[in-house]
């Protein structure tokens, strides 16, 4: 299985993503400002992964800390995970692992620092390992949407390299190729950093599941060919209503899906869900820089001075997803009550 990171001898080691898939090679952070770094430049992507590298950055800078008094600790164990939160500002993950490292020391705090530190690098490795079981749990009640001989197709990168392993999306597809069922994975790009043709189809080949590659704007035409029978996507966000941030692109996905009466998919672990967004509207969109647009690679594809908008994420309104494919079970419209079930505790579907 692809491990995208883990924590070895106090140090958060990554498979480094932009290398792919020329190179696998890994980047050893030391420092919580390294994790950091990691994750605004893209070392690191998908939100579940972004979340536990978060966590395991708010652990190194734990660790780091010199001897302080519990209040000066707590002070700048959070001034730490603030600063983290500042990396990137879409992805709920993120926020919910600093969220979930901060409960963890409000409930040890009584503790000696050396035993507190322990506590929370024991939290951040148990939130890499429940990833990969939430991914397996996704995968299994996500598989039976896919029937054998689907055509799918998948948008920018929802699989071991976006979590901690497995997958949201494509950990869906892996868990029906492991049943037996014969599938074919349509890989779109996803320009303008190319996370499809990169890491998804690397995943994919190292799987040995069919794919094919397509550039963005082939999506339609295929659907229209018939050649698409499932869609399925992860997240980065969902508001409380069903409305779901993922890369830019997957918004006119789902509309060109409704059109051709293909159903659309989105598979995201519960901690994507932010309950304290009512829609889509107020989930903050990145915006990254000019250069992924007019590079590639450090080399230059548009005219100097060529003016650039670079959102990094779209919003797929509710209305034109099929369902919502979580480790409890699947979400089903109308998502704002089947969410507030599940945020409740009470058993899905």
């Amino acid at each position: 299985m692809i491990k995208t990171i883990i924590w070895k001898n106090n140090t958060v080691v990554l498979i480094d993503q932009r290398a792919l898939p020329l190179a696998e090679r890994y980047v050893a952070c030391k420092s919580y400002k390294e994790v950091i770094s990691a994750i605004k430049d893209l070392t690191v992507r998908g939100a579940p992964a972004i979340g536990v590298a978060a966590a395991m950055a708010a652990a190194l800078g734990a660790l780091h800390l010199p001897s302080l008094s519990p209040k000066i600790f707590q002070r700048k164990l959070f001034a730490i995970c603030d600063e983290i939160a500042q990396a990137r500002p879409t992805a709920r993950n993120l926020f919910w692992a600093l969220e979930r490292m901060k409960k963890c020391f409000d409930q040890t705090k009584h503790l000696s620092q050396r035993a507190l530190v322990d506590k929370l690098v024991h939290e951040a490795k148990h939130i890499c390992s429940e990833d990969i079981e939430i991914n397996r749990q996704m995968g299994k009640y996500g598989s039976p949407l896919l029937a054998d001989g689907d055509n799918i197709l998948t948008h920018c990168n929802a699989g071991a390299l976006a979590t901690a392993g497995y997958g949201t999306a494509l950990g869906v597809i892996r868990a029906a190729h492991e049943q037996g069922n014969k599938l074919h994975v349509y890989v779109d790009e996803t320009r303008p950093v190319l996370q499809g043709a990169r890491l998804t189809a690397w995943e994919l080949k190292k799987e040995k599941i069919p794919f094919t590659l397509i550039t963005d704007n082939m999506a339609g035409f295929l659907m229209q060919q018939g050649k698409i029978d499932k869609i399925i996507v992860g997240a980065d966000r969902i508001a409380a209503n069903g409305d779901t941030a993922n890369k830019i692109g997957t918004y006119s996905l789902a509309v060109l899906a409704q059109a051709h009466r293909i159903p659309f998919y989105v598979a995201a672990p519960l901690s994507t869900i932010d309950v304290s967004l009512k829609t889509g509207a107020a989930i903050p969109i990145e915006e990254r820089k000019n250069e992924e647009v007019t590079h590639f690679k450090g080399i230059r594809g548009a005219p100097a001075g060529t003016k650039v908008y670079n959102p990094a994420f779209d919003i797929t309104p509710a209305k034109y997803i099929t369902a919502i494919i979580t480790e409890k079970g699947i979400l089903t419209k109308p998502y704002r009550a089947s969410i507030a079930r599940m945020h409740k505790g009470e058993k899905l579907s």
